[in-house]
C-alpha cells in the first residue's frame, strides 16, 4: 500500500498552503505546458489518478467531458475536492493507486499530476492504464524529474565562479527515497528517464510528447522564485497513446 501522508494532519495543513493547493491549476506554473499536450476533452471520459483537491476534474467538466472520475488515497483530499466543486458531475473514489484497477477500455483520457513518483511499481501503473484506455485514448502525466528525484534531500552548491548549481548524486541507483518535505519521512521512488520511457514502451504506449519543464520568461517575470527551475528541471511531463498489441516489441 502506498504511504497515505496526505491524511496526516500536519502534512495536510502544510500542503494546503502551497499556491497549487490554494489556487488550483492557476497556481501550478507547469499547467500551460501540460494543457498544451492534452487532447481535447469535450465529449470524453476522463480518469484522474491522484486527483488531490480536484482541480483537474473540475477543469475537465468545464471543458465538456461527459464523464469524470477522480481517484485519490487521501480521504481529506477527496472531501476537500467535493467541497470545492459542489454539485458537479464528478465521481470521486478513495483508493490506493497501487491496487486500484480501473475497468478495461473505459476511458478516453487518463491524467495524473505529480503522483507516479509515489508508486513503487511504475510498470504495474502503466499496464493498468493501458488496459483502461480506449483504442484512441491518451495518457498525460507529470512527475518529479529524475534529476530532481535522484537525491532524497535536494542540495544546492556554489561553483568556483560563484554560480548556484544543483548537486546530483546516485542518479543510476533507482528505488526508494525518503525525504523531509513539509513533514519528515516522505517516501518517493526515483527512476531514470530511460526507465520511465522504456517502461511506457514495454507497456504498449507510444510517446507523443515529453517536456522537461522549465519556466519561460513570462513565467519568470511573474514569479522570480522559479529561477531554480532554469538551473535544473524539477518536473517531467509526458503524453502517450496506446498502440495496437501487435506492434509492441516484447523484447528479448
Amino acid at each position: 500500500m502506498a504511504q497515505n501522508i496526505y491524511d496526516d494532519a500536519a502534512f495536510f495543513e502544510g500542503y494546503s498552503q502551497f499556491p497549487r493547493s490554494r489556487e488550483g491549476l492557476a497556481g501550478a506554473p507547469e499547467w500551460p505546458a501540460l494543457r498544451a499536450i492534452l487532447p481535447p476533452v469535450r465529449g470524453k471520459r476522463v480518469l484522474d489518478l491522484g486527483s488531490g483537491f480536484g482541480a483537474f476534474c473540475r477543469w475537465a467538466v468545464e471543458e465538456g467531458a461527459i464523464e469524470v472520475t477522480g481517484v485519490d488515497l487521501s480521504r481529506k483530499m477527496i472531501a476537500a475536492a467535493r467541497d470545492r466543486g459542489p454539485g458537479l458531475p464528478i465521481h470521486y473514489i478513495e483508493a490506493d493507486l497501487e491496487t486500484f484497477e480501473p475497468e478495461a477500455d473505459t476511458y478516453d483520457l487518463v491524467y495524473s499530476s505529480l503522483a507516479v513518483h509515489y508508486l513503487a511499481d511504475f510498470g504495474a501503473f502503466c499496464r493498468k492504464v493501458r488496459r483502461a484506455l480506449s483504442p484512441d485514448g491518451r495518457l498525460v502525466f507529470s512527475m518529479e524529474h529524475p534529476i530532481f528525484a535522484a537525491r532524497a534531500e535536494p542540495e544546492w552548491m556554489t561553483d568556483a565562479s560563484g554560480e548556484r548549481v544543483f548537486a546530483l548524486r546516485d542518479y543510476a541507483r533507482e528505488g526508494e527515497r525518503v525525504t523531509n518535505w513539509v513533514v519528515d519521512g516522505i517516501v518517493k521512488y526515483h527512476r531514470k528517464i530511460s526507465t520511465v520511457i522504456m517502461t511506457l514502451l514495454a507497456s504498449g504506449f507510444a510517446i507523443d510528447a515529453m517536456d522537461e519543464w522549465s519556466p519561460d520568461q513570462v513565467a519568470l517575470a511573474a514569479n522570480p522564485a522559479l529561477t531554480d527551475e532554469i538551473v535544473r528541471p524539477m518536473l517531467l511531463l509526458i503524453a502517450a497513446r496506446p498502440v495496437a498489441p501487435a506492434t509492441i516489441d516484447p523484447g528479448p
